[in-house]
């Protein structure tokens, strides 16, 4: 994620004050922070802040058809069944692209011989410092998935304006997902090998 800004003004100067800090919980994926604090109007508070220990990934495969690869699986925490791009979570000790290309692999079966970063952010900055980072997967070749045992996953591959159809029709709903596509639409239409929108 790029830190540079073009200036800095009064607004963005941080009007929270941090009084202690304590782990509320934690498990091999997250821990949760518990914030005392002053709030910008001065008075006493708690923040809760959910600090995630591997960084965000989501991989949008584009074969030279222009065609991608959906993951359909059943999300525990909305109790309802979710279509998305790949991804998963690279810990902070590996390389990013590394992981990104394992995570790949693991749930599609593809492999990639290219990969370019199309951009991060933070997934829902007010309960978390998240930063989840987009990439574009080309020089597919097919091989077999490897699921871990939390997932149980249906992959279908379909052409991206299909996918993104499931965007404008809410049958994606995956925030991730949704920008992984959108942000991956717009590089096609200004890419000269990809050149050719979804539309």
């Amino acid at each position: 994620m790029s830190t540079n800004k073009p200036m800095t003004t009064d607004d963005e100067r941080n009007p929270w004050v941090t009084v202690s800090t304590d782990v509320a919980y934690s498990n091999s994926w997250i821990t949760v922070h518990h914030h005392e604090v002053i709030r910008p109007d001065g008075n006493p508070g708690v923040y809760g802040l959910v600090h995630y220990k591997n960084r965000a990934v989501a991989i949008v495969p584009i074969d030279e058809n222009g065609d991608t690869w959906l993951v359909g699986q059943y999300r525990y925490t909305t109790n309802s069944y979710s279509w998305e791009v790949p991804e998963g979570g690279v810990p902070f000790d590996e390389d990013l692209e590394d992981g990104a290309l394992r995570e790949l692999k693991e749930e599609t079966g593809l492999s990639a011989t290219n990969l370019i970063h199309l951009g991060s952010f933070y997934l829902s900055n007010s309960v978390t410092d998240e930063i989840g980072h987009v990439l574009v997967a080309t020089g597919l070749s097919q091989g077999e998935p490897d699921p871990d045992g939390t997932e149980q996953l249906v992959v279908r591959k379909v052409s991206l304006k299909t996918a993104l159809d499931m965007v404008d029709d809410g049958t994606i709903h995956d925030g991730f997902a949704v920008t992984a596509l959108l942000k991956v639409d717009r590089w096609m239409r200004t890419n000269t090998a990809y050149g050719h929108s979804a539309t």
